[in-house]
């Protein structure tokens, strides 16, 4: 099985979808989604002093701008493990300039935490959390010698027309090799 894309479709809409996790909030091990098995992959230890703000995964069946699963920023009371399927809704999005391309981050809520899924619009977060995420990712690749740039904060219609638009790129981009598969019985 593949993650990425071997989910129910009908898992994953723009207001509700399963993220998957690859870093758990707090840490500083920067695991990535491996195309060929659907596995988690370590990309590499963070160069930096400061550690994931929140539980940090992607959303199946989505094609960002960058030929990625749209990430996700997973906001909850707990650190979760990795490749842990979670369901949750999206409250906002992170739109920063990574390596000359646009780069999208999803903010979500899991529906089954009790400490945090009272919370539905982005303004509604105590104002340090935005704060914090924007300095992370602001700074996490300074010691790299890479700069993030362009940050810019939305709330949920535009994070839940990303996902919609990230949906739409992935139905486009794999949905022959999807019906190639059905025709060869797999």
């Amino acid at each position: 099985m593949n993650i990425w894309h071997n989910l129910n479709p009908k898992r994953v809409t723009a207001n509700r979808f399963i993220a998957v996790i690859e870093i758990a909030k707090g840490s500083k091990k920067k695991y990535e989604l491996d195309k060929e098995t659907g596995m988690i992959i370590l990309d590499r230890i963070l160069h930096t002093s400061t550690h994931y703000p929140a539980n940090y995964g992607f959303i199946p069946r989505t094609l960002s701008r960058d030929n990625d699963p749209l990430d996700v920023l997973v906001l909850c009371g707990e650190d979760l493990e990795p490749l842990s399927l979670v369901e949750c809704y999206p409250i906002g999005l992170v739109r920063m300039i990574d390596e000359d391309a646009v780069d999208d981050k999803i903010i979500a809520v899991p529906f089954r935490d009790p400490i945090w899924s009272h919370y539905r619009e982005l303004e509604e977060l105590p104002p340090h959390m935005a704060d914090e995420i924007e300095h992370f990712f602001k700074v996490y690749k300074n010691l790299e010698h890479k700069e993030t740039t362009g940050f810019e904060i939305f709330g949920r219609p535009v994070a839940e027309k990303i996902i919609a638009s990230a949906i739409a790129a992935y139905e486009k981009e794999f949905a022959r090799d999807e019906s190639q598969d059905a025709r060869d019985g797999r």
